[in-house]
């Protein structure tokens, strides 16, 4: 399992959710856009948003899978986001980021500047060999998101994902360690 961490960049302190990201969790996660891209609970809940954050996000961590962090703003500590690593495969080193963003810091940059302090961590400081993104064919602000922080296009996994539209086919960016140089 990942160390419980906190990762600090310019703008943004990445830490565990706690109780105090409840509200704005039920929020950004209840948002439409948000919805459209993620297959969360409909409707999502304020018992969705507490369990997410008082239990799902450490037991994630806690089984292997990943580690999620609450993207909050260094200045006035809101929530605005989430960042995680999920499906990781601790034999050959290899994890699949994924984030959401609060409709009030959406057009900031704050996806690409947490998923870029997550590859860092990850494949700097935890000795990963390949970070994976996946994003809908269809979610543009979400590719560009990769390319921005970094990522390397990789192609199409044809009807692999699912949205509460149904299936989709998802674009599937890369990073190695050897990208990190260029991603600064």
């Amino acid at each position: 399992m990942f160390p419980e961490s906190v990762l600090r960049t310019k703008r943004l302190i990445l830490r565990p959710f706690d109780t105090s990201d409840i509200p704005d969790t039920h929020a950004s996660c209840a948002d439409p856009l948000t919805q459209r891209w993620l297959p969360l609970p409909r409707p999502y809940t304020l018992d969705n948003a507490t369990n997410w954050c008082t239990a799902t996000a450490d037991a994630l961590r806690d089984n292997g899978d990943g580690i999620q962090f609450a993207v909050t703003d260094a200045r006035t500590k809101r929530l605005m986001g989430q960042v995680g690593l999920k499906k990781t495969d601790w034999r050959t080193l290899v994890s699949e980021v994924g984030y959401w963003v609060s409709p009030w810091a959406r057009g900031h940059g704050v996806a690409t500047e947490a998923t870029r302090a997550v590859a860092r961590w990850l494949l700097a400081d935890q000795q990963f060999q390949r970070l994976e993104l996946r994003a809908a064919t269809e979610n543009t602000a979400s590719q560009k998101v990769a390319l921005k922080a970094g990522f390397h296009r990789e192609g199409t996994l044809r009807n692999a994902g699912f949205v509460h539209g149904g299936r989709v086919d998802l674009v599937l960016f890369s990073m190695l360690p050897g990208d990190l140089a260029s991603s600064a």
